[in-house]
Order: structure tokens, then sequence, then C-alpha cells
């Protein structure tokens, strides 16, 4: 498995991950991902932005996730208290492509994640996620992060998360 950046020629094949992410979404009865969020635009501008990522097994792309370096705005207001102040990695619109669900595709890609965010000097990641996706709460829950508070984003509010790396 390859993390790399996501190019604007992949578009379509993430919007279809996504698609099948907001369905799945739906069909577990989340109301995440329900109100026209995330869109083709986002996607957009996460690859524009240098955002979005891809994680490719045979040159298939398996998943999706937007993996930003620096200060999430919707993150500095927490009703709760964020594990440190230090710098970090914040993930968004974690999606598995339908025809790898099930094939521990989702651990893969925060384990990768991780080893980026360590390449990078970066020692936090900071995740937020709807009260009601249990998938990412177990996912989230199996790698140790630690629940930190609310915060509130794209209209709602919002479990937050954090994990601390090690520094080697």
């Amino acid at each position: 498995m390859k993390l790399r950046f996501a190019v604007i020629e992949e578009l379509d094949a993430i919007w279809k991950i996504l698609q099948d992410a907001i369905a799945q979404r739906k069909k577990d009865g989340s109301d995440q991902w329900q109100n026209g969020y995330p869109n083709k635009q986002t996607l957009i501008d996460d690859i524009q932005n240098g955002y979005g990522y891809v994680l490719i097994e045979d040159d298939i792309i398996v998943a999706y996730s937007a993996i930003i370096f620096g200060i999430e705005p919707n993150y500095i207001d927490i009703k709760g208290k964020w594990l440190s102040d230090d710098k970090y990695v914040a993930v968004h619109r974690v999606a598995t492509s339908e025809k790898y669900k099930g094939k521990g595709i989702a651990t893969q890609l925060f384990n990768l994640i991780e080893e980026l965010s360590i390449n990078n000097n970066t020692y936090s990641i900071k995740v937020d996620t709807n009260f009601d996706n249990a998938a990412m709460l177990r996912i989230l829950e199996k790698l140790s992060y630690t629940y930190c508070g609310e915060i509130f984003f794209s209209g709602a509010t919002r479990m937050a998360f954090e994990k601390l790396l090690s520094k080697g």
C-alpha cells in the first residue's frame, strides 16, 4: 500500500469512493455527509490545496482522505481540551472503496498517515467525526485515539479525537 497526493485526473474515481461512503453513512442511519458535503468541489479544493491523498494498492485507489498539515480553524474552539497544543495533522473525509470494505483499509490508511506525520516532524493527529458514525468510532478506538471533547464543524457538533505519536 502506498499513500500519495491525489491528482485532478483521479477526481472521478475519488468521487465514486466518496459517493459510496455517503450512501453507506445514510444506510447506517448516520446524519454525517447527508447535506451536500462533501461534494465534488470539496475534492477539487482538497487536491488543489495539496490536502487530497489517495491510498493505492496495485495501481488502484482504495481509499481517500484529506490530510491537512497546519491549523484547522474549526479545531480552535473545543468544548473539552486537546491533548497538546503542538502542531498537528487534521484528517478529514476518510472514505474507503466499496470493493475493499472489511479489509482493514482504513486502519492501514491511518497507519500511513501516522508515518507521514512523523516524516514531517508532526507528532499529533486530530480528527473529528459524527456521534453516529460507528465505523469511524471503532477505528479511532482500535488505533488508541483519545476523545478530547466536541467541536463545531460543517453545521454540526462533532466528537473530537487526538493521538500523540512517539518522537522515536
